[in-house]
């Protein structure tokens, strides 16, 4: 199928992406990598009488260290973070992670600004973001402001997004060669994780995101309490689906999922990863 028709916008800077985003409101969609967009565009699911196509914004592609945090453009490709040797040395979980998403076609056109305003539970960036404690940053005809990743998804597809922002940035701390492990179960390589659970050990004594288990991507706050009083990695492990409330449906039932996340939160403890 096609998409219906739509009139297209190509801005070079944030402020003129806002503009077109306030001045068309409710009729406008952004467009950055499109693998979240153009397939239900095609099936007509979403119809935008307005695309305004972020991928002319030059600036906003950039992976660079500043202070203690690594601040990483919303533009930035999931292969940018996967080669990035500031990513490799200071925040491997987030450089591993965007290694294996999808397929390379993927990943060399998704960006993480547009999987993380998506506020797909099933994706994988978000929950290393979580487990790195990290923020987001939007920007909007008020100017710029900043959003922890446990606040900004609402709900299924839902975030804290203002309809006239844009995320612009995403940061996490530097980390260095602290444990982390990140795993998932899917049927393919290329397919959405069933379950995944991202772990880094540090910082605040480390953080654990869960993915698809939910209607949004979870902490895993009892398993994270657990390993603050010093539990056993069995027993951080035995949480991690406490709280919890994946869905039923034909890749598997609630139960199987809350078992795949502890099994998963397990290997992911002992730093092992995906590949």
């Amino acid at each position: 199928m096609t998409p219906a028709p739509f009139t297209y916008h190509r801005p070079t800077n944030v402020a003129d992406a806002i503009r077109l985003l306030t001045e068309h409101g409710d009729d406008a969609k952004l467009i950055a990598g499109g693998h979240s967009l153009l397939p239900i565009m095609k099936l007509r699911f979403a119809a935008p009488e307005v695309l305004i196509d972020l991928g002319g914004i030059s600036d906003l592609d950039h992976i660079r260290v500043e202070g203690d945090e690594i601040a990483i453009g919303a533009l930035a490709r999931h292969v940018d973070l996967e080669l990035s040797d500031v990513l490799r040395a200071e925040a491997p979980l987030l450089a591993h992670t965007a290694s294996v998403v999808g397929d390379c076609q993927i990943r060399h056109r998704g960006t993480l600004g547009g999987s993380v305003a998506h506020g797909d539970p099933s994706a994988d960036l978000p929950a290393s973001l979580m487990a790195l404690r990290g923020t987001v940053v939007v920007e909007g005809p008020g100017g710029r402001r900043t959003i922890a990743v446990d606040d900004f998804y609402t709900g299924f597809l839902e975030t804290a997004l203002e309809p006239d922002e844009i995320v612009v940035e995403l940061r996490v701390p530097r980390v260095g060669d602290a444990t982390w492990g990140y795993q998932k179960f899917r049927r393919r390589g290329i397919d959405w994780a069933i379950v995944g659970v991202a772990y880094q050990s540090e910082p605040d004594g480390g953080g654990i995101g869960l993915v698809n288990m939910g209607p949004t991507t979870l902490r895993a706050s009892a398993s994270e309490a657990a390993l603050r009083s010093g539990a056993s990695h069995d027993e951080v492990a035995a949480l991690a689906a406490q709280g919890t409330s994946p869905v039923d449906d034909g890749a598997g039932s609630s139960e199987y999922r809350q078992h795949l996340a502890r099994v998963l939160l397990g290997r992911a403890l002992a730093g092992r990863s995906t590949t």
